[in-house]
């Protein structure tokens, strides 16, 4: 039997995007609840070119650890976890399949992220990155306390959207954690619902909230030879090395950096050629990024909490 089957574990909303974009880039595709999911079934087919692990952040070694077995390779969401231990755990797992695997950094795919990460940074002497959303209008019909997102292992807002980390080390490759505030709720302790990270070399802030009634993304980025804003919900940016401010903008579909990096997903899987995109999240690549978002969580310390109704 030919192996041109690929399976998405979960059918949350993400395993559900999942499933619709290999449909749309012509893949057959089977979407488990995981539920659902029979992992002795899974191990008697044959037909099966690779795997999407779209469960919650806890359960994903067990599935990552059948895929090395049966030598599938896999596409598992961001964050791999969320201490080095468990990374340090699923990379062993892993090892046989790491190169023909990829790991959900879909902002990557983000055209002033790819943009940027083109630019000679190397006189940023500071940055800061942003992302906000009010989490009970995320989904419609979606319960905040009953999500993986209100769980103190594996949930919370660091985590939820560490993306701008991996951001962050994307364009500062060397910068390490120095530290992380947080603000828990009086129904949800050690439930971060706004962090602020602070990173060093260079200097630079990531900070991340549930609570923004209105949805923002930004940075900034300070040069001694140029300095930087970065709007990706526009998206765009404006660059100034003194002459006068440039704005860069972008035809853009969120949907697209998902198609992005599953289209690469498919072409490793499957022995062809990925895009040419730098930053494509191989497994075997990232562990430094996996790494530095467990540094910040590992390092989160509750300064105080915020009140507010669920």
């Amino acid at each position: 039997m030919v192996a041109d089957t690929f399976l998405v574990i979960g059918a949350g909303s993400i395993g559900q995007r999942h499933a619709r974009n290999l449909a749309a880039l012509g893949q057959k595709v089977d979407l488990i609840p995981y539920r659902e999911f029979d992992a002795d079934a899974v191990a008697r087919r044959s037909d099966v070119a690779g795997v999407i692990v779209a469960t919650a952040t806890p359960i994903r070694l067990s599935l990552i650890q059948l895929c090395a077995a049966q030598d599938l390779p896999f596409y598992v969401e961001k964050p791999l976890g969320w201490t080095k231990d468990q990374i340090a755990d699923i990379y062993a797992a892993a090892a046989p399949v790491a190169d023909r695997s990829i790991v959900g950094f879909m902002m990557r795919y983000h055209p002033a992220v790819r943009a940027l990460a083109g630019l000679d940074l190397s006189d940023i002497y500071s940055f800061a990155f942003e992302i906000g959303h009010d989490v009970r209008q995320w989904r419609e019909n979606w319960s905040f306390s009953q999500s993986y997102a209100s769980d103190p292992a594996g949930g919370g807002v660091l985590l939820d959207l560490c993306h701008e980390l991996d951001i962050a080390h994307c364009l500062f490759p060397k910068a390490t954690v120095t530290g992380a505030a947080s603000l828990d709720h009086p129904d949800f302790a050690k439930v971060d619902f706004a962090t602020r990270i602070s990173l060093a070399a260079p200097l630079g802030t990531v900070a991340m909230d549930y609570l923004s009634p209105v949805s923002l993304r930004k940075g900034q980025l300070r040069g001694t030879d140029q300095v930087i804003d970065l709007d990706l919900l526009a998206p765009s940016y404006t660059r100034d090395t003194g002459a006068g401010p440039q704005t860069t903008a972008f035809d853009f579909d969120r949907n697209d950096m998902f198609l992005g990096l599953m289209t690469d997903f498919i072409a490793i899987a499957t022995g062809q050629p990925p895009s040419d995109n730098p930053l494509m999240p191989r497994l075997s690549t990232v562990r430094e990024s996996c790494d530095l978002i467990a540094d910040a969580w590992q390092a989160r310390q509750f300064t105080g909490q915020v009140d507010v109704a669920f």
